[in-house]
Order: structure tokens, then C-alpha cells, then sequence
């Protein structure tokens, strides 16, 4: 108990981490000593593996369908939503755009708050350093409530403990351009597939651009994965969440016209789609879908929307591994 307790202590970079891992550990040996002292342990081991082992193909597809979004569910969460009048586009839900000011040569900085200037182009009117703070607002109850960055423990308002070369944006600006998943026969057995799907994103003038899809099948197989070249000059290739930089796109020639043709044939309108926080990963690939299976919608935050349970906290919580750890 001692070793395995000193091991989270040293794999965890935060208290709450390391409660969260201790926590989850200590109720997986728990139940996995109730289970040895049953019995029927054999028995049911060995049910609980040929369900496991039965969980693929069209069993696997059939048993999803009670996991997809409904459609308010779609709606409440800001998945894309075509737009009647105009093929190819799509509608924003009101709010969705967070403008603080209607001036087109003004725009706000997702990171850090402050409003900078733009040309017509949508470049930069001058350089300016962006202070900002990548964690989270935390608060603790120590004798009072106290509130503080989870990057850096400082507390809330204080100068950000990281800087960037240049301000960015996240508007959806760009709204055209979308393609939607086409209704097709299904196949002999009934299985139009199911894949998860992971997309990371770059800041340009024009947001947030895809620059790497990665798709996976049940099998945990890559069936698709590249780099793309955003259609706009990176401003900042947010390489501490995104994993990209500059090298990995330096030969890149694949557009995100190019990556909606291989989905397109890869996927049907009926065909599973997999992920986490899901609509922002549709946004990318500027792909409209509604057969999804969303982990923040299947696991939700105690406080409700518009707050999201971390894919960090839901891997700790339910398979008690430690991703993206610096």
C-alpha cells in the first residue's frame, strides 16, 4: 500500500490530482476485493469478459444508439446547425460569438481579456505581448474562499505567468464552407461504423484552425491521421495543448478540403462519431453531424452547463491514468 501510494504521490502534479488518483485507486482495490471474496468469481469474471469481447461490429454500434445525442442535446451543447438559407453555412446560437465590441478593427484576446487593434485583413495593427494564465480559475475554501490559477497558483487578477508573442482570437468568424455527412445504403450487417475522432487547432487571423485529425476505430486502430495547413498564417500554433509546431506543418499540403473528402467517404450521416467536448472538433473540420457520442454530455459536471468535466479528470476518475501532465 505504501509503494503504490508513494507511486501517485510522485506521478501527480497537484493536490487535487493526487486525491482524485489515491481516491479512485483506493475504490478499485476495494472492489476488486469484494468481487475475490464472491463465490462465483470465475464465473462472473468470466461473463464480464465474453460481454467485453462481444462489444464489437454491430453489437457494439446497436449498443451506442442509446448514447447519442438527442437533438436538444445537440442544440443546448453549440453543435454546428446548417443553415436553411444558405448551403454550406451554418447558424451560431446567439451569445455564441462573445464580441464585446462591434468595432470590425477591434478584437478581443481569448487569453488574456484585452481588446487589440486589426486592419481590414484581420492581421495585427501592431506587436503587442500577450500576458495570460492557460489554467483554469480554482477555488478553495482556506479559512475563506480563495480563488487562484491552477497554472501557477496565482491568485485571481494577478499578471499572467505566461507570454506570447501576439494576442489571438477564438470567434467563430468563418462560418462557410461546411460540408454534412451524406445519408447512405447501410451495409450488409447494419454497422455504418464507429470511430472516435481528435482534432487540434491553431490561432490565425480568422481563430481557430484545424491543423492536425487524427480517427481511430473500435479497435483502437488509426484509420486516418495528418497534419493540415491552415488556410490563414498561424498567429500561434498553441503547442502546449495541441502537441503541433511550426516543423510539423513546415511541408504540409493538405487542406481541410482534402481532409472533408476523406471523411465524407469515411463516414455516413449514421455512422458513430466519438469524442470529447465534440462540437469543437466539428467546428475544425467544419463537418456537420448529429450521430455523436459526447463524453462531457455521457459524464457531466455537478454544476451542469455550461461547465464541462475535463477529459483529464474523466481518465483519472475512470481508468486512473494521469494524461496531460505538463
Amino acid at each position: 500500500a505504501k509503494i503504490e501510494e508513494k507511486a501517485i504521490y510522485e506521478r501527480c502534479g497537484s493536490r487535487n490530482m493526487y486525491l482524485n488518483i489515491a481516491i479512485n485507486t483506493l475504490k478499485k482495490l476495494t472492489d476488486q476485493g469484494v468481487s475475490g471474496s464472491s463465490n462465483n468469481n470465475k464465473t462472473t469474471g468470466l461473463k464480464k469478459n465474453e460481454k467485453k469481447s462481444a462489444l464489437t461490429g454491430i453489437v457494439l454500434y446497436r449498443h451506442l444508439q442509446d448514447y447519442l445525442l438527442t437533438e436538444e442535446q445537440l442544440h443546448e451543447n453549440n453543435y454546428p446547425q446548417p443553415s436553411p438559407d444558405k448551403p454550406g453555412s451554418i447558424l451560431l446560437k446567439p451569445g455564441m460569438t462573445k464580441t464585446l465590441t462591434t468595432d470590425t478593427s477591434k478584437k478581443v484576446c481569448c487569453r488574456c481579456g484585452k481588446t487589440y487593434g486589426v486592419t481590414p485583413a484581420g492581421k495585427h495593427s501592431r506587436v503587442e505581448e500577450c500576458y495570460y494564465h492557460f489554467g483554469r480559475v480554482l477555488t478553495h475554501k482556506l479559512g475563506g474562499l480563495e480563488t487562484r490559477y491552477r497554472c501557477c497558483e496565482g491568485v485571481l487578477g494577478s499578471t499572467g505567468c505566461q507570454v506570447a508573442k501576439l494576442h489571438v482570437h477564438d470567434q467563430k468568424e468563418n462560418l462557410e464552407g461546411f460540408v454534412k455527412t451524406f445519408v447512405k445504403s447501410p451495409p450488409p450487417d447494419g454497422n455504418h461504423g464507429v470511430f472516435a475522432v481528435n482534432c487540434e487547432v491553431c490561432y490565425t487571423a480568422k481563430g481557430l484552425e484545424l491543423t492536425q485529425v487524427t480517427v481511430v476505430d473500435p479497435s483502437l486502430q488509426v484509420v486516418y491521421a495528418t497534419f493540415v495547413k491552415p488556410d490563414e498564417e498561424v498567429i500561434d500554433y498553441n503547442t502546449r495543448f495541441s502537441g503541433v509546431v511550426e516543423k510539423d506543418l513546415k511541408n504540409i499540403k493538405t487542406s481541410i478540403r482534402d481532409v472533408q473528402a476523406v471523411l465524407l467517404n469515411l463516414f455516413s450521416a449514421d455512422t458513430v462519431l466519438i469524442g470529447h467536448s465534440f462540437e469543437h472538433s466539428l467546428y475544425a473540420l467544419k463537418l456537420i453531424h448529429s450521430s455523436v457520442v459526447d463524453t462531457t454530455v455521457l459524464f457531466p459536471h455537478r454544476l451542469g452547463l455550461p461547465h464541462k468535466r475535463s477529459l483529464k479528470s474523466l481518465v483519472a476518475d475512470y481508468l486512473q491514468r494521469i494524461i496531460q501532465d505538463d
